[in-house]
Parts: C-alpha cells; sequence; structure tokens
C-alpha cells in the first residue's frame, strides 16, 4: 500500500488526487484498476467521506477507506468489479456478531462506492 498521508487532507487519509495519480500510473501500465471512494459515513468513521482507495488488477493499494479496517474486503469487490465492469456500494458496520471479523471497530458505518476506472 502507498502511504502519503498528508496532515492538510480534511478526509483523513491519503489525498484523492494521490490516489488518483496512482491509479493513472496503474492504467498507463497496462494494468486494470477500480477507485473506492467512501461516500457517507454514521458514527465515528476512520476516514471521512471524500477518503479513496485506489486498487489495481495485481492487488496493490493506494489510499484507504477505513485505516485498515475492511480494505481487504474491498479489495476482493474491487476485484470481481473489474471483472464485470458493474460498480457496486458497499455498506460496513459493526455488530456484535461482526465486531471481530470485517467491521469498523470504531463502532462506526460507513458506505463505499466502487467502481473501475478505464
Amino acid at each position: 500500500m502507498t502511504d502519503t498521508t498528508t496532515d492538510n487532507n480534511p478526509t483523513g487519509g491519503t489525498a484523492p488526487a494521490d490516489v488518483l495519480a496512482e491509479v493513472a500510473r496503474w492504467r498507463e501500465a497496462g494494468k486494470d484498476a477500480a477507485v473506492a471512494t467512501v461516500i457517507q459515513t454514521w458514527g465515528s468513521a476512520p476516514r471521512q467521506a471524500g477518503s479513496m482507495l485506489g486498487i489495481s488488477s495485481e492487488g496493490e493499494l493506494a489510499g484507504s477507506v477505513s485505516g485498515g479496517c475492511v480494505e481487504g474486503a474491498v479489495l476482493e469487490e474491487a476485484l470481481e468489479i473489474m471483472k464485470t465492469g458493474t460498480p457496486k456500494l458497499l455498506t460496513f458496520g459493526v455488530s456484535d456478531d461482526e465486531a471481530w471479523t470485517v467491521g469498523l471497530a470504531c463502532g462506526g458505518t460507513i458506505r463505499v462506492f466502487v467502481e473501475k476506472v478505464g
């Protein structure tokens, strides 16, 4: 994962322009790519709306949508979306059943839109 976190980014993670630049490099190298964007948050969430995660067809990541809580699940969905071309809206949160699996340990909920690029 490329770690280019900047202190002046209001979303709390990697600047979206940095994520998109990495996605452009992957595309120029002939790789498929997808972008996941946090579009809504409720409660405590590690990344704010507008945070982005770039995913290459080789499993490379740039940026973050949750600080690591759900990136693995987003990666799996993105790889499928790159095959089908059909975007998807994902919702992640925490419940008693999910507390120790995929979810947000901070107790919040996030909605993430994932789309193929190119």
